[in-house]
């Protein structure tokens, strides 16, 4: 399946701006919740650094392959 310039760009855009909000979220985290609030917003922040990446790479190998 071929990707165009412009999907693969949004790909990345996206990525990047996951990784950065959601990492951003984990330091604005305030304190005195319940543990269970902070395992789950860290589950929550865990898989969708993973899908921000997985977002990344396939946009970025679409860049790549397209002259």
């Amino acid at each position: 399946m071929q990707m165009s310039r412009k999907i693969a760009g949004f790909l990345v855009a996206v990525a990047v701006f996951m990784i950065f909000e959601w990492i951003n979220l984990g330091f604005n985290l305030a304190d005195g919740h319940p543990t269970a609030f902070y395992v789950v917003h860290g589950v929550l922040i865990g898989v969708n650094i993973l899908l921000g990446i997985a977002l990344g790479v396939i946009g970025l190998r679409g860049l790549a392959k397209r002259p």
